[in-house]
């Protein structure tokens, strides 16, 4: 047998341990997160104030359609709407807005990605919620959704998983966490793996819904968790690069309840005075203004200009640059990666 010279030995060596890295984990850095209660997420639960807040939704959404990730991420949900159920009988447990909701917010493209990062970060304060956070429309009914799904449906905890690219998150036993989003996961532990494995959570769920009916992909078996949800680790280990974390769940746990409403109310839901200083809920007294426990949940019918044009699909609006261009760009790679 013949013997390879030493450059193609070298070469041959090289290529070797290139294979056996990318075989464990793409090329690139992994991210190191610490979990904890994610204090500047946005977490409305909208308790009391949903007919209030759909009231609001009409002037807030010609708005908020001015950004053009959100109003073409709504445009293609409801087209996928009109193809699913426009000539058949439409699903019984949503309305058409939620379902339009669930199908935008399931989709691949950048409104997931973006949605999800304004989650996260824009509950710093109420005001800066009200100045900054560009999805209140689609939070509110993406919110409602899963409150409606969750009530038709047995009130049960789910064992989920969650497998995550390019971060490794680190929690301690024994501590509580929120994911601070709403946080994709699968009643399928190899769908979850395919997703990543830099980091893969076994979930104790019981605020989480199934969602397969409405996602847009379906195959998934897809369970979706609310940023209220509150965790406990019970377990957090650490092998061969990867972390592996089981939670349970402990119950909802939110910062914000009604601050849209609140601020319609005190004259400052779409323009918030400069320079004020930031909203504590904890010690602001606000506005005297409070949620009534006895307002219906939903209102009867919803705001028509939640559907514009949903008749062709396409949405009857002028799509100007998006004003946050490259906000949060890159920092999320599939669907189940942030």
């Amino acid at each position: 047998m013949g013997h390879l010279a030493p450059g193609w030995v070298l070469l041959v060596s090289t290529l070797a341990s290139v294979l056996a890295t990318s075989s464990k984990r793409d090329l690139g850095p992994v991210k190191e997160v610490a979990m904890d209660m994610a204090n500047n997420t946005f977490d409305d639960q909208y308790q009391g104030c949903s007919r209030v807040m759909e009231d609001e939704l009409e002037e807030l959404n010609r708005t908020e359609f001015a950004n053009e990730v959100y109003a073409e991420g709504w445009r293609n949900a409801a087209m996928e709407w009109r193809n699913r159920w426009g000539r058949a009988d439409r699903p019984p447990a949503l309305r058409r807005d939620q379902a339009t909701a669930m199908l935008a917010y399931t989709m691949e493209g950048k409104l997931y990605h973006r949605f999800n990062n304004a989650t996260r970060g824009d509950g710093i304060s109420r005001q800066h919620y009200l100045r900054s956070f560009p999805f209140k429309t689609l939070h509110f009914l993406l919110s409602r959704a899963l409150h409606t799904l969750w009530e038709s449906q047995p009130q049960q905890c789910h064992n989920v998983y969650r497998g995550v690219k390019g971060t490794r998150f680190t929690a301690q036993q024994g501590t509580m966490v929120r994911f601070g989003q709403f946080t994709s996961s699968s009643l399928r532990k190899k769908v979850a793996e395919s997703f990543g494995q830099d980091t893969f959570f076994s979930v104790e769920t019981c605020y989480g819904v199934p969602i397969k009916e409405f996602s847009t992909f379906p195959g998934e078996d897809e369970v979706l968790i609310p940023p209220f949800e509150q965790f406990r680790v019970t377990n957090s280990t650490y092998t061969e690069g990867r972390s592996f974390i089981q939670l349970r769940s402990q119950g909802k746990s939110s910062t914000y309840n009604c601050e849209f409403v609140k601020g319609a109310r005190s004259g400052h839901a779409l323009s918030v005075q400069k320079g004020a200083a930031p909203w504590n809920p904890h010690t602001s007294g606000g506005s005297s203004w409070q949620p009534q426990p006895w307002q219906p949940w939903e209102s009867p019918e919803p705001p028509t200009a939640l559907l514009p044009s949903l008749g062709d699909g396409h949405l009857s609006v002028t799509f100007p640059s998006d004003p946050a261009g490259a906000f949060h760009q890159g920092l999320c790679h599939g669907r189940h990666a942030c």
